[in-house]
């Protein structure tokens, strides 16, 4: 008798990122004496769904790309989480990222859950209608499971506010063919966006680097920061940090990094981008690569590419005295250890990048009020949301004297034990 094989489900989720969060998930919930029956059921995400996108592409060939939807948890809210296209897109790395969604929301407040999406497609090498048509089908494929009060995707890597525009349309048409804004956030504001959104994360980075250099007894003004990543969230910090007196002395992107010891005119170098789509080439710098410039030494690192950036490998060799988590998971678990016993304060990426959701927290509740606030009024609410976030982090890591990754996430894992325990489990 042929024998039979058995796939192990659970190997499939398995990844540095989710794994970097399991971890951390289950010190968290020794620091608080979580119950046993609420973190079993926190290590598991609550729904993966993986869909086939058949695509035609421009010269009339069909391609068929892999997307996915990952929904953590529920528990506070509606699931609410961004969709990257990248072509290292898998199913593990979308589970890692909505457990971080989900500990995240919960930490800044929120009445939300959890989740991350993606498409493994590089959208480099894709054209703008073909990305349309990739768009669409995906959201088609998924629009069962997302809604206004059920699931709310956002832009994440790769994807912008016209993605969220093409995926609002394609879910209107499907459900009756009226207009439903709050099924996305990141929208353009014409088709009900919110003012404030595309700077908001790198805002919010700024927001919580003024706390930390508080907290370290530092000024922001005068001091040096080094910026990798000068994308969406980069640049914009950069650019906050740069409008209150701080030096950026190194940026950098996926073409390198640009180094300048006067530090840079940002304004300018946003400019420069915009023209030459990277930061390579920049007058007035010298070339820096970007294992170099997470190295430098400076007053703040904000770490603003992809994850994984500082590890066992050159967490000794880190000289920032405060490093603020602008990406997801940019320091690993083992790196935090290491930069914590040398006394460099890590403000973690669960707080610092969370501008984005907030603001997206924010264009919901607009969308589903049709009542508009001006931009003042978005960045002053931001401010309040993380500013207490970050206070109730910083209480938890003076009391267990614990790094603030480990103080956020206790912060975010008491919150969602409480309304678990609260809600009860169904069935019984």
């Amino acid at each position: 008798m042929e024998k039979q094989h058995f796939h192990n489900s659970e190997a499939h989720l398995d990844g540095p990122l989710f794994g970097n969060a399991l971890e951390i998930l289950i010190e968290s919930a020794k620091l608080i004496n979580c119950d046993p029956n609420v973190l079993e059921r926190l290590k598991k995400p609550r729904r993966c769904i993986t869909v086939s996108i058949p695509v035609r592409m421009d010269d009339y060939t069909v391609r068929v790309f892999t997307g996915y939807r990952v929904q953590y948890n529920a528990t506070l809210g509606p699931f609410k989480g961004g969709i990257r296209y990248h072509q290292n897109v898998d199913l593990p790395e979308v589970v890692g990222l909505a457990a971080l969604m989900t500990f995240k929301n919960s930490v800044l407040g929120l009445p939300l859950g959890g989740a991350k999406g993606g498409v493994c497609v590089d959208p480099s090498k894709i054209s703008r209608t073909e990305k349309q048509n990739l768009t669409r089908r995906y959201a088609s494929e998924i629009s069962h499971f997302i809604g206004p009060t059920k699931d709310i995707p956002a832009p994440d890597v790769g994807t912008d506010p016209q993605t969220m525009a093409w995926m609002m349309d394609t879910y209107s048409q499907e459900q009756g063919g009226y207009s439903q804004p709050g099924v996305v956030t990141g929208k353009p504001v014409e088709i009900g966006g919110t003012a404030g959104r595309n700077h908001a994360t790198g805002l919010g980075v700024v927001f919580v680097a003024e706390k930390a250099y508080e907290k370290c007894k530092m000024e922001m003004s005068g001091s040096t920061i080094v910026v990798q990543g000068f994308g969406n969230v980069g640049s914009f910090a950069a650019l906050f940090a740069h409008q209150r007196g701080a030096k950026i002395i190194a940026v950098s992107d996926v073409s390198g990094g640009i180094y300048n010891g006067e530090g840079f005119d940002i304004p300018d170098v946003i400019e420069y981008v915009k023209t030459h789509k990277q930061v390579k080439g920049y007058p007035k710098s010298s070339p820096i690569t970007n294992e170099e410039l997470l190295e430098l030494p400076c007053d703040a690192l904000f770490p603003c590419a992809l994850e994984g950036q500082i590890d066992t490998h050159n967490a000794e060799k880190i000289k920032a005295k405060i490093i603020v988590e602008g990406a997801n998971g940019p320091v690993s678990n083992a790196a935090t250890r290491i930069l914590h016993k040398r006394g460099i304060f890590i403000a973690p990426d669960v707080i610092a990048n969370g501008g984005g959701v907030i603001v997206s927290y924010f264009e919901w509740v607009q969308d589903i009020m049709s009542f508009f606030w001006d931009e003042d009024e978005i960045n002053d609410r931001l401010k309040t949301i993380i500013t207490k976030a970050f206070d109730k982090g910083w209480a938890v890591h003076q009391e267990k004297n614990v790094d603030m990754r480990s103080a956020a996430m206790a912060v975010a894992v008491q919150r969602l034990e409480k309304a678990m325990l609260l809600r009860g489990l169904y069935p019984r």
